[in-house]
């Protein structure tokens, strides 16, 4: 290496070489979108999953979350980002043209919902992977509280092309492009994601505000402002469905799981699988005849693991995370930060996913050394100083144990992501990259432009309730979604699409020929064996 070039330069000439240019436009996104169904009043909708929208358990595009009133959309994986969010569009529209007089919550944070048993539990059926399903959020609500599993999230689904990673590979440590390179590489991706990951609250977090139903008989140390009939913030707030009041589990805060190569996080997740916990013994076995939760663990399953972002590997049937990303090693990154965009039918919008192409390819430019508990630890309380208060003009940073302001970090990351956007520019032919760039750094430099603080002006300068503000948008949005065209799949094949996952459930259920206990026995010791 050159003396007056710094690693990052170095690997950047890697990206800039002509065959790893070529590979960039064979990047891969898929799209989960959660989002609550709500009546016309606002208020949470009581009605079970609609039969029109297929079965929850089997449907690829439609499914639900923790409750019958949480749903999901997913897209499968896509090269172009245009056909990912005409995907979207199609199967928002399918929806809300199949939900009377429902409309789909916008917003991360949940509407005004009266109470813990006012949010039904998701019902997948009476199949024994389905009646698991039910009694794994059964755990959950028992463990964390309904309140919290009724937040809503977009995550982002990211793959770079096996022709990427060959020619990456050998170019910058002459490595062959196996599956423990590729996954010790997206592990490296990981890690400086963590280290960064505070950025993606500060530009994309829409969650400063909440309904006081959320908060109501829980003890907090959040200086909390009211407006409205009952509505509560914080001035310099992001995102608090990232904080501790929202989707995060501090009892999971002493797992260590370790990012530092696969083995290693396969390792930690499966002893948080296997370690009992004390808490959670108090619901361990049956309560008038029916289980309470899946084990009394600290984790129940892998899923129950919060994290802002996740290793995956596209699983088969029962098999778990982990044995997948075990035997095939890591096929793409999960991104879970995001909020629900509020000025979006479809919860995110296109430039999202130009600048969040450029970060994550940022995060595999950038060298990224292993990460010990001190460092792991760092990222976390940046990423909480973010949430709580990211817009802070005073807000302070560590990086590497240096004290440095926000903006003037995110400006240093900016400067290196816009060799990185030009990189991909090149690759596809556009300016896209360069411009999402440039419209999200604006941000940094106005942090009145970010949706946390337009969201807390439109409320504070029209004292207006957040309920008020969630209704008026699902109102607009739903019409304009019944307004809007088709794309991809229309309401023929989406129909279609419902009814065969409802056949397939039924197959399912006429399959099963062992009783759920066994079943759960089964399950479970083949889990402590790996």
């Amino acid at each position: 290496m050159q003396a007056n070039q710094t690693p990052f330069a170095e690997r950047l000439k890697v990206l800039q070489d002509h065959a790893v240019v070529q590979t960039l436009n064979g990047i891969r996104h898929g799209i989960e979108r959660e989002t609550l169904r709500i009546n016309p009043d606002g208020g949470l909708a009581q009605s079970p999953h609609q039969t029109a929208l297929g079965s929850a358990l089997t449907h690829e595009f439609i499914t639900t979350d923790f409750s019958e009133s949480l749903l999901e959309f997913i897209t499968p994986p896509e090269v172009s980002v245009q056909k990912t969010i005409s995907q979207l569009n199609d199967v928002h529209k399918f929806a809300v043209s199949n939900m009377g007089d429902e409309r789909l919550w916008p917003m991360s944070m949940p509407c005004f919902i009266e109470n813990e048993d006012a949010i039904p539990i998701a019902n997948y059926g009476s199949s024994n992977i389905g009646k698991m399903k039910t009694l794994y959020r059964v755990g959950l609500k028992n463990r964390y509280g309904s309140m919290m599993q009724a937040i809503s999230g977009v995550h982002f689904n990211f793959s770079l092309p096996d022709e990427f990673w060959q020619q990456w590979l050998d170019k910058t440590s002459g490595e062959t492009a196996d599956k423990d390179a590729v996954s010790a590489a997206y592990f490296a991706l990981i890690r400086n994601y963590r280290r960064f990951c505070w950025l993606i609250p500060y530009l994309y977090g829409a969650s400063p505000a909440i309904c006081g139903s959320f908060i109501k008989g829980k003890e907090t140390n959040l200086p909390f402002k009211k407006l409205g009939r009952g509505t509560y913030y914080l001035p310099f707030a992001t995102s608090l469905r990232m904080s501790d009041l929202g989707y995060t589990n501090s009892a999971q805060s002493g797992l260590n799981i370790c990012y530092n190569q696969v083995d290693s996080y396969i390792a930690s997740l499966r002893a948080a699988i296997n370690q009992p916990s004390s808490a959670y013994q108090k619901y361990a076995g049956k309560k008038e005849g029916a289980y309470q939760q899946l084990n009394a663990n600290v984790l129940q399953i892998e899923n129950e693991l919060y994290s802002p972002i996740r290793p995956k590997q596209p699983t088969k049937p029962l098999e778990k995370p982990s044995e997948a990303l075990d035997k095939r090693g890591v096929s793409y990154i999960e991104v879970r930060a995001l909020d629900v965009n509020p000025f979006s039918a479809i919860g995110i919008e296109e430039n999202q996913f130009y600048f969040l192409d450029v970060f994550l390819l940022y995060c595999v430019t950038k060298t990224s050394a292993v990460m010990d508990a001190e460092q792991y630890q760092e990222t976390e309380i940046n990423l909480s100083a973010v949430v709580d208060h990211g817009r802070d003009p005073e807000l302070l940073l560590s990086n590497a144990q240096q004290k440095i302001g926000l903006s003037t970090w995110a400006l240093q990351l900016f400067a290196e992501m816009q060799e990185v956007a030009l990189v991909l520019d090149q690759a596809n032919n556009t300016t896209h990259y360069s411009s999402a760039l440039q419209q999200e750094k604006q941000k940094i430099l106005d942090p009145s432009l970010t949706p946390s603080a337009k969201i807390l002006q439109r409320l504070i300068s029209q004292q207006c309730d957040n309920g008020s503000l969630g209704l008026a948008l699902a109102e607009d949005y739903k019409q304009q979604l019944l307004d809007s065209d088709y794309a991809f799949m229309n309401a023929e094949e989406l129909a279609e699409h419902a009814s065969l996952s409802i056949e397939k459930q039924r197959v399912i259920e006429q399959q099963d020929n062992v009783s759920f206990d066994d079943f759960l026995s089964s399950y479970f010791s083949v889990a402590t064996t790996n």
